[in-house]
């Protein structure tokens, strides 16, 4: 873009730009006459999708703001109206919007609000930043048509997010998304956007009493309730709800991360407010060691995730997503559960034989819960980035809350006999196999480095991995009888299983490995795990080269 064109683009956005702190970046840079930062704030949009949108805070079409986010709203209202949001009483359809406690949030919220109230829809706020699972919740429980949730997860700081759902309570998938977005593109002007300043409502707490009513058909009614937690909500919005969740259900208080249990949209303590992330647990770990209980629990910033660690010897280990994720499937299986279990491709294959024994229904989706909650007759999903739906009929989303009652309640039943969930782990191994996995996950700041690596992997695919043959590799582009197209590689190895993929929501390649290792008795087990590890690292730096990261 010329910088003429490139200045008059950044004046005419200044103009209707609502926010004075937006305002006042970009008239300093276009006063500064900063073409590079101007330009990387015009050079196109974001990109609204499956994930909504997300992105970094600041000025302009290609930064998350308030502009962007009326624009948004606007297509959203646009695309329910065409939709027919009328109830059947004749009176509009019902928005319910949440928010966490990221820079801006509350801003979005309130603007998405008036937005939905311009275009003659309904809208209601949560009073104050809840989890998302919250707001999930609330969309089913209060009959709404949609619902939005102002959050970019773990994301770090500079972030924030925009993620919608409809009437059913799950997350858009295709062609929704698509014809969102067109919505947006449609908009041409924020002074075509009626946003009055009232005529909203701002909901009091008896959704959230209802949600935290609900957790009671998480857990079965004679379970033991003795285990004692460490708890960290990682700077977000977590600590409350799940306080709460614990002190009904009858555990004992969690000891909090004090450090890190207040609402903080720095993160100061993390370099990134994820769990999974390296650092991110040492406080919690630190923790643990003082107080030595039986399990630490994390949230998330939005607590729509869960993560959980163990004491593993004389120290603390994270459990993965999908030692979590066999856990609580065994968990639901030893009470009775029916129903289809079900989990993302990238997730370990471990969920399939328990439900293969346990005689149950079992699919695999594509990644993200938008995925998982559609699938019929849903009991149980999970995936391996820490998020599990252990209650579909009350929230049809990954819920982070509900996951670390359940994880407690059977670490409690587990601690009654003397077990742990270590124990449990090695009794899954012995009966299905060793079903080890990790990642590999390079974060870039071009993105043309992940293109170049997927292209690089379909052009030059390999033909084995740590010794092991490649027997089938799919090119998920092209969809197979039960995934829709997506772009991902998946290759499956005698006794071995990998998946490629760019991350939906971070700048990230993404690659899933998984190895199977058969081992007969518990004594067998060391000599599984040290072949599982050897294996993993020999398809990480193999699959490394081949893909030129």
């Amino acid at each position: 873009m010329q910088d003429d064109a490139l200045i008059a683009q950044a004046q005419a956005w200044l103009a209707e730009d609502p926010d004075p702190d937006t305002r006042e970046e970009l008239a300093r840079l276009i006063d500064a006459g900063d073409h590079t930062e101007i330009a990387a704030r015009f050079s196109g949009t974001l990109q609204f999708g499956t994930a909504g949108l997300r992105g970094e805070l600041g000025a302009g079409p290609m930064r998350m703001n308030r502009s962007v986010v009326i624009r948004a709203a606007a297509g959203l209202a646009a695309y329910l109206k065409k939709h027919g949001p009328a109830q059947p009483d004749g009176t509009a359809g019902l928005v319910v919007i949440g928010y966490d406690a990221r820079h801006k949030s509350r801003d979005f919220a309130e603007d998405t609000a008036a937005v939905m109230t311009g275009a003659g829809l309904r809208a209601a706020v949560l009073n104050r930043p809840l989890p998302t699972p919250v707001l999930a919740f609330a969309i089913r429980h209060l009959g709404a048509v949609a619902g939005v949730e102002v959050t970019a997860s773990h994301n770090p700081p500079r972030d924030n997010g925009y993620k919608v759902y409809l009437g059913d309570g799950s997350q858009i998938v295709p062609p929704a998304d698509a014809e969102i977005a067109a919505e947006i593109a449609a908009v041409a002007s924020l002074t075509t956007v009626p946003r009055p300043t009232e005529g909203w409502e701002t909901l009091d707490d008896t959704v959230l009493d209802a949600y935290l009513a609900r957790t009671d058909a998480v857990l079965s009614k004679d379970s033991p309730r003795t285990a004692r937690t460490v708890y960290t909500a990682m700077h977000g919005v977590g600590k409350d709800v799940l306080l709460a969740a614990f002190e009904r259900a009858g555990f004992p208080r969690p000891v909090l991360v004090t450090e890190q249990a207040d609402p903080d949209p720095e993160f100061p303590t993390v370099a990134f407010p994820n769990p999974e992330e390296p650092g991110a647990m040492d406080l919690a770990f630190a923790k643990a060691r003082e107080t030595d209980p039986d399990l630490v629990i994390a949230n998330d910033p939005d607590a729509d995730r869960c993560a959980a660690a163990v004491k593993d010897g004389t120290d603390w280990r994270m459990l993965r997503g999908d030692e979590v994720g066999a856990l609580l499937a065994a968990h639901l299986v030893r009470r009775g559960a029916t129903g289809t279990f079900a989990e993302s491709i990238v997730s370990s294959s471990l969920l399939g034989r328990i439900a293969e024994k346990a005689g149950l229904p079992h699919e695999e989706t594509l990644t993200g819960f938008k995925w998982i909650a559609r699938v019929e007759g849903l009991r149980y999903g999970y995936e391996e980035a820490l998020g599990y739906c252990v209650d579909p009929d009350g929230v049809r989303d990954k819920d982070g809350i509900t996951a670390a009652l359940l994880l407690t309640e059977l670490a409690s039943g587990l601690k009654a006999e003397g077990r742990t969930l270590l124990d449990l782990l090695d009794d899954l191994a012995v009966e299905h196999g060793l079903h080890a996995t990790d990642q590999l996950s390079v974060r870039v700041q071009d993105l043309g480095l992940i293109a170049s690596a997927m292209h690089r992997l379909r052009d030059r695919p390999p033909t084995e991995l740590a010794g092991l043959r490649i027997t089938t590799a799919e090119d998920l582009t092209r969809g197979t009888d039960t995934l829709p197209p997506t772009d991902g590689l998946r290759y499956t190895l005698d006794g071995a299983r990998v998946v490629v993929r760019p991350s939906g929501t971070e700048p990230k390649l993404k690659c899933y490995l998984e190895v199977v290792v058969p081992v007969a008795t518990r004594a067998g087990l060391p000599e599984a795990r040290a072949k599982a590890a050897a294996l993993l690292s020999g398809i990480k730096q193999d699959l490394s080269e081949a893909a030129g990261i």
